[in-house]
């Protein structure tokens, strides 16, 4: 809550006994942007809007952007030129042009026919609601006054009494309508109209003075306010002199082009060409462009609801309201900026020491003293008032009192020196804080003097303070607080024992009897019995550098501080000194409410703050005194409009509000990457502090709060339906929560569709099957492939078993048949069979050894084809007659597991058909390493028979077919190349790509293999 909702429950308006150098001043020129040309008319509407209407065409503004107005498509202003213009009280917006008339209800635009082709000259609602319009004559015609109500009108003026134009209209407090035409003042209404005074002609403004008579301003003529029981005639307005002038304004520093008396009783007056003049109870001052305004040169004058005046001039447009704190400086009378020092008296008086005199303040009235007026010298160090109600003050080494007369100077009764803070103890004594040291004068004599040494400190005090037993000592330098009494120190305090960090700006003892301490770096310090708390951000304070403090007339305690005023209410300052964990809520006025913010002490003299009788507070800042007075600040009490604007998506604008329009759903294409909305709340006191809550539902989870930031923008929004609201307040905290809402829809993208998704979900779930069934299928066909080996492994066993193994132990057993048949009648012969026997059943251990050797041999272990068949060679030229060798041509590769055992096996059975069968002294193993993986097993034996070559086997044996076999499975190429004595050569031959191809690089087949290899193994 700010200070001024917290404190008063007033409307927000301006001070009308203010010079206009003490309002708050804002101004829009081109430089910053604001081009919007010379603004000849303004009005407002009901929304809060500020209608500016000028060469340029018409501009809807809001404090902080204007954005020309154009109407909704198929509807048009008669004419870009816009004046003048009129905010109705039903929210309609009258805007007069050069060819005719028009209204705006927020939704459709009205032409006037009666107005048609004809120059508005002035627009005007009376208390009844009836729209008086005036237009100018064209050639060969009169001017025309005409009365707009319920969609009727009633118009006046074509006889000619009217004259050729009428410049202005305007209604007073009593409800009579009065008309500036060229033929004189008229009284239209309430009666007959009448024409009050042939003089003057050339009215340029109406309005009323303060005893409610009839005011004119007229083109180079000055003012003329009607005299007389019944307005007979007019007399000049007679003003007084501006400050600083002896002269009364001329006519032709008058020369006006517009009158305003504001809502408070201030006059004010728009010249051609020397600015502003301000009158109120007589008393008048001028603002023009070497103060600050736009511009000397006053077009139109405007008082918006809040009570703002603005003022447009050819160089922009000027806004003023009053500041909470006001400044008094040079310019209300004060003797100098250079401000030292400040007391309030008993009488009501303020007395304000500077540098160039002494200032006395009362009633709004400034009496200035100086040298030649009996002061010791002009400049005036520090004040203060005793019980007799004495002022002291200290000035050019000098200390003097004021008797009420005149003031009284006691000679050398200070040696010549500054003196920083002057203090009573209530007991006749006066303590003052010099260079030097701390002196005791009593009954105008120095009664003792204490040097600073003496005292134990190396520097000067900066402020004292006297209770009714001693006094409080600041030492600036050395950041520390003393207590002396009765001679000596008896209590030290610094930043060890709790008080704040930094030099000690000022002492200010209060009604309990407690001593606040303001420092420079570490917030308030508050000393009571010895105890010290200390107030900082902490607390709750919003800064830590504190100038000084004081107790309004409520017991709330005020600070003035580098970030502004801060007030603490009494019963949040009882709470934290009951308990220092208690953290403090405060209000503040910054520089926006007027305070001038400064980060040192702006004096070095003492007292720098005081509460004069009225109750307002005032504070020196070093180049002015401001006054605040707690019990009668502005309030702004109305919630400001809320307005969402426009609304902009892919750069592309698809909304925008106009006034009274309804918002309803706005439908956005899809794939909306930026989105930017735009809304405002129309505060015209101090937009910069309005604050804003807005939220975008089902987006943003809780309200965002910004200060005058009037704009928000989201990225890639998904699709479906939305609603952004957004709430404000003004500079006084008080919010319109039910704010403005709007309501829009995302379509989707096909990709974002129920159907897509859904269509998507299937697509995967087809996928998903199929690639499930194909897994299958490979698994299956892996195991079958892994079966089908097994099987023909196996067959090719049972072959060998049967031609071999069993046929050679069916041989045996008819041997030892034999032997048993012949062991009674023939004991050698049976003999020898019986060892023919033995002979051939270890022949068929040996053969069955073989066979179970094929089966579990293998190359798994190590990819090293030619030392597995080196290995398995050698073996076999041990047991048999003829040699063997291994020759390996190219750079040896890795086969893939399976084809290598599978290359093994063919090349082994070569082998033994070589070693067994060829009769050969030499067999020789080739490995070549190529483009393709080639295997030659050759010997030098018999051959093999071309009976056996024409049929494909021997009889009973299954080792060509079995290889042949195999070689194909494996995608390989088996020859054979033989004859009678010239041995045989038998090479193998498969594809690189198979051959040497990585496993996890080919087909799903590839990539199970090792799984299905396993499964295949579990199941046999």
């Amino acid at each position: 809550m700010s200070l001024v909702a917290a404190l008063c429950p007033c409307a927000f308006a301006l001070n009308p006994s203010l010079d206009v150098g003490q309002y708050a001043h804002n101004t829009w020129t081109s430089r910053d942007g604001f081009s919007v040309g010379n603004i000849f008319c303004m009005a407002q509407t009901r929304d809060g809007y500020l209608w500016l209407g000028g060469e340029f065409g018409l501009f809807r503004f809001d404090g902080v952007r204007a954005v020309p107005w154009q109407p909704p498509a198929g509807q048009h202003l008669p004419e870009k030129f816009a004046s003048p213009l009129l905010g109705a009280r039903d929210g309609t917006l009258w805007i007069g042009t050069f060819s005719g008339l028009v209204s705006w209800d927020g939704v459709k635009l009205t032409l006037h026919p009666e107005f048609a082709g004809r120059l508005v000259q002035a627009l005007v609602e009376d208390r009844e609601g009836t729209v008086w319009a005036a237009t100018r004559g064209g050639v060969g015609s009169y001017t025309r006054l005409c009365a707009l109500r319920r969609g009727s009108s009633q118009c006046f003026g074509d006889d000619g009494a009217l004259g050729k134009t009428i410049w202005a209209i305007y209604e007073d407090r009593s409800g009579v309508l009065w008309v500036g035409a060229e033929s004189g003042l008229w009284r239209w209404k309430p009666g007959p109209p009448r024409r009050e005074a042939a003089e003057p002609r050339d009215i340029s403004g109406l309005t009323e003075t303060e005893d409610g008579r009839i005011l004119a301003s007229t083109f180079g003529g000055g003012l003329m306010q009607l005299a007389g029981r019944f307005h007979a005639h007019a007399t000049p307005y007679q003003m007084r002199p501006p400050m600083g002038s002896t002269q009364p304004l001329a006519g032709r520093e008058l020369n006006a082009n517009t009158l305003l008396r504001d809502r408070d009783g201030g006059l004010w007056i728009g010249t051609t060409e020397h600015g502003l003049v301000h009158v109120y109870n007589g008393r008048t001052d001028v603002f023009t462009k070497s103060h600050g305004l736009s511009g000397d040169i006053v077009l139109c004058m405007f008082e918006d609801r809040e009570g703002n005046i603005w003022v447009s001039t050819t160089g922009g447009l000027d806004r003023f309201r009053e500041f909470p704190v006001t400044t008094i400086s040079s310019k209300e009378g004060l003797a100098s900026d250079a401000v030292g020092s400040v007391l309030g008296a008993s009488d009501g008086s303020v007395w304000i020491g500077t540098r160039q005199g002494l200032t006395r303040w009362k009633n709004g009235q400034a009496t200035t003293f100086r040298k030649a007026d009996g002061l010791p010298g002009d400049l005036v160090e520090s004040l203060f008032q005793d019980d007799r109600g004495r002022l002291w003050l200290y000035a050019a080494a000098e200390l003097s009192y004021f008797n009420g007369n005149r003031f009284v100077t006691l000679h050398r009764a200070v040696p010549g020196e500054e003196a920083h803070s002057i203090t009573g103890d209530g007991q006749g004594n006066l303590w003052l804080a010099g260079n030097e040291g701390l002196y005791r004068v009593r009954k105008g004599r120095v009664a003792e003097k204490l040097p600073w040494p003496a005292l134990g400190h190396s520097e000067r005090a900066k402020v004292i303070v006297a209770d009714r037993g001693g006094v409080w000592i600041s030492f600036w330098g050395e950041r520390a607080v003393s207590y002396f009494r009765d001679g000596g120190i008896r209590a030290q305090y610094n930043a060890a024992d709790g008080l704040g960090k930094g030099r000690i700006a000022n002492l200010q003892l209060d009604g309990d009897g407690a001593l606040w301490v303001a420092t420079e770096e570490g917030g308030l310090s508050r000393i009571k019995d010895g105890h010290i708390a200390t107030l900082t951000t902490t607390s709750g304070l919003p800064c830590d550098t504190i100038h000084c403090s004081i107790e309004d007339n409520d017991r709330s305690l005020w600070l003035y501080t580098a970030c502004g005023l801060v007030r603490i209410a009494r019963s949040e300052l009882n709470a934290w000194i009951a308990d220092p964990r208690h953290r403090v809520v405060t209000a503040m006025l910054d520089a926006a409410d007027g305070a001038r913010l400064r980060a040192l002490s702006p004096s070095s003299f003492a007292p720098v703050t005081a509460r004069s009788s009225d109750g307002k507070l005032w504070f020196v800042t070093g180049d002015s005194v401001q006054v605040v007075d707690p019990r009668h600040l502005s309030y702004n009490d109305l919630p400001p409009p809320v307005h969402i604007e426009r609304m902009v998506a892919n750069r592309k604008t698809y909304w925008q509000g106009f006034i009274g329009a309804e918002v309803s759903n706005v439908r956005l294409p899809a794939r909306i990457r930026d989105l930017q909305i735009d809304y405002t709340a129309v505060s015209l006191v101090a937009p910069e502090k309005v604050h804003f809550k807005y939220k975008l539902e089902r987006q943003d989870q809780d309200w965002r709060e910004v200060v005058n930031d009037r704009q928000v923008q989201y990225s890639n929004l998904s699709p479906g339906s939305y609603r952004f609201r957004v709430t404000a307040c003004n500079n006084s905290s008080v919010w319109n929560e039910a704010g403005d809402a709007l309501e829009f829809s995302i379509a989707p993208a096909y990709y974002q569709t129920t159907w897509f998704y859904a269509s998507c979900v299937g697509a995967f779930l087809t996928a998903v099957w199929g690639l499930y069934r194909l897994r299958l299928y490979q698994i299956a066909r892996e195991f079958n492939a892994q079966l089908d080996v097994r099987v023909d492994e196996r067959t090719r066993l049972a072959r060998d078993l049967h031609d071999t193994l069993l046929q050679t132990f069916q041989a045996a057993l008819i041997q030892m048949q034999a032997g048993y048949n012949l062991l009674s009648r023939r004991p050698e012969k049976a003999a020898e069979a019986i060892y023919n026997a033995i002979t051939t059943s270890a022949g068929a251990i040996a053969e069955g050894r073989e066979a179970i050797q094929n089966m579990r041999s293998s190359t798994v272990t190590k990819n090293d084809l030619a030392r597995a068949l080196r290995v398995t060679g050698d073996q076999m030229a041990v047991e048999g007659s003829a040699t063997f060798d291994v020759r390996v041509q190219g750079s040896s590769r890795d086969v893939h597991p399976i084809l290598r055992d599978e290359v093994y096996r063919i090349a082994l059975e070569a082998m033994r058909n070589a070693f067994q069968h060829a009769e050969a002294k030499a067999i020789e193993a080739e490995i070549v390493y190529g483009e393709s993986l080639r295997v030659r097993i050759r010997d030098d034996g018999k051959g093999i028979d071309p009976a056996i070559m024409e049929e494909g086997r021997r009889s009973g044996h299954y080792g060509l077919p079995g290889m042949r076999e195999r070689a194909e499975r494996v995608g390989g190429k088996l020859d054979v190349w033989t004859g009678a004595g010239a041995g045989t050569e038998i090479q193998l031959s498969i594809p690189g790509n198979i051959a040497f191809g990585k496993p996890g690089a080919g087909s799903l087949f590839q990539r199970f293999r090792r799984k299905s290899k396993s499964a295949a193994a579990a199941q046999s």
